[in-house]
């Protein structure tokens, strides 16, 4: 059994007018629940649900309070590589942007490996185009066997691989893995990825499947929002994790709100989101399950990261680089697209801490456990 046995017996179009055909009524209903359902997902995320957007966010901060404390996890992507087979339309590092190349070697690896633990770090997100000859299977094991002693998360979002790869990188260091199915609607995904290997739809969708079956400690699922009708897209992706919960219960799961962001000759988002609907779909995942971990990127605005700290977010990335080399090797390359919040890991740690909560560093599960101890 796959998700995509599930995903098959749903129609777009027909879960689409569901979540706008939902009234106030059905939206009260989800707030009163003690157990919420998909369809109860469905009503939090509709446009009915929006007048009761205070009401959500208080319950999203008592559940997250509940459940996490008052806790923000601190982590920063790595750039490796810029090296890319795909075309994906809305990448700065598509295969038709014509652009200088680079993957980091183990030197030049290292020199960003001391600028990050300068900043204090101890959880690294490892993030690489999709290009099979140069970033694959050998290459994360050589980078993982060269940075697991300096932190104690390391995180991936890499090309989807199969399930022996992901096997054989957990005992190098391997913790958590991210996959974006980008959006769940067929006929856009095609247009977006017309070449390389990201244009097989299924098995990218199959892909959180592999990893539960490789025993990956936690996957994190999203949308690029912006692609699709948000709300469609994110009830697919609600379906997904309702699926990967039951399915691979050993595992745990986070959720990202990437929004469409400009890179050099970028795309125009089809549908757009507003800060307020971003508010709505965050805390609507909140009171839909109260274990996942909500993550919000340096795409945001300072103004709105200040914001949600408090109504659901979980963990948060700064001072981040969206290039190979980024922070020391080259930091001219190319990104891969716009941050919008560029303020410091340190004043992003002020701001946590002004607001009553407390950044983690290291590795969540054992900060929590000490903590309960």
């Amino acid at each position: 059994m796959s998700f995509n046995s599930i995903f098959e017996s749903y129609n777009w179009d027909d879960t689409k007018a569901s979540i706008y055909d939902k009234t106030a009524a059905d939206v009260e209903n989800a707030l009163g629940a003690q157990q919420r359902s998909l369809e109860d997902f469905k009503a939090l995320i509709s446009p009915a649900a929006l007048p009761y957007l205070e009401d959500m966010a208080q319950i999203s901060q008592r559940l997250t309070l509940d459940r996490f404390g008052r806790t923000i996890q601190m982590y920063i992507p790595l750039y490796l590589s810029n090296e890319c087979n795909n075309i994906c339309t809305y990448c700065g590092f598509s295969y038709d942007n014509k652009v200088r190349r680079r993957t980091l070697n183990p030197m030049e690896i290292m020199q960003e490996v001391a600028v990050i633990k300068g900043m204090g770090y101890d959880h690294v997100l490892l993030v690489t185009g999709e290009a099979n000859q140069t970033v694959h299977t050998d290459y994360f094991k050589k980078v993982l066997d060269l940075i697991s002693p300096h932190f104690s998360h390391i995180s991936m979002e890499v090309q989807p691989l199969d399930v022996a790869d992901y096997e054989t990188l957990i005992p190098h260091g391997l913790n958590t893995v991210l996959v974006y199915q980008e959006t769940y609607h067929q006929d856009d995904y095609r247009k977006h990825h017309p070449k390389g290997k990201k244009s097989n739809f299924l098995y990218r969708l199959e892909t959180p499947d592999r990893l539960g079956q490789a025993g990956i400690h936690k996957m994190g699922l999203g949308v690029l929002i912006g692609l699709e009708d948000w709300r469609t897209d994110s009830f697919f992706t609600a379906l997904h994790l309702s699926y990967l919960e039951k399915q691979y219960w050993q595992s745990k799961f986070s959720i990202s709100f990437p929004r469409l962001r400009p890179f050099s000759g970028g795309l125009e988002p089809k549908v757009a989101m507003n800060d307020r609907e971003l508010v709505q779909l965050i805390c609507a995942y909140r009171l839909f399950n109260s274990e996942v971990e909500l993550s919000i990127s340096t795409r945001e605005t300072m103004a709105f990261r200040n914001q949600v700290i408090k109504l659901g977010i979980t963990a948060i990335s700064a001072g981040s680089k969206t290039n190979p080399g980024g922070y020391q090797v080259e930091p001219q390359s190319l990104e891969q697209f716009e941050i919008s919040d560029e303020r410091s890991p340190q004043e992003i740690a002020a701001m946590i801490r002004k607001q009553g909560y407390e950044p983690i560093w290291k590795d969540w599960d054992m900060s929590l456990i000490h903590k309960t101890c």
